[in-house]
């Protein structure tokens, strides 16, 4: 009996957690057409966004260190690493 009320309960955990990833994963997807309508926009505005360290990231990138220059990216504005780096590619 035990052994049934552990496999249900298992299956119920499981179900939870493949319901709650599914809801994230198109959570994630959601924001990220957002954040790409919102580049499009800032494109077409021709807005920039005011990062505190810029000219220490260029720098490093001038001297090829875009790994560091990611990771200050990173710092100074909180982006994630995917964000950071399409950044960072964009001064090199």
């Amino acid at each position: 009996m035990n052994t049934v009320v552990y496999l249900a309960l298992a299956l119920a955990f499981v179900g939870c957690a493949l319901g709650v990833t599914s809801r994230l994963a198109r959570a994630e997807g959601r924001l990220a057409r957002v954040e790409r309508k919102l580049d499009l926009i800032m494109e077409h505005l021709d807005l920039r966004e005011d990062v505190a360290r810029m000219d220490e990231v260029t720098a490093l990138v001038r001297e090829g260190k875009k790994i560091h220059a990611i990771k200050v990216y990173r710092e100074s504005t909180g982006a994630g690493l995917k964000e950071a780096k399409e950044a960072v590619d964009r001064l090199g």
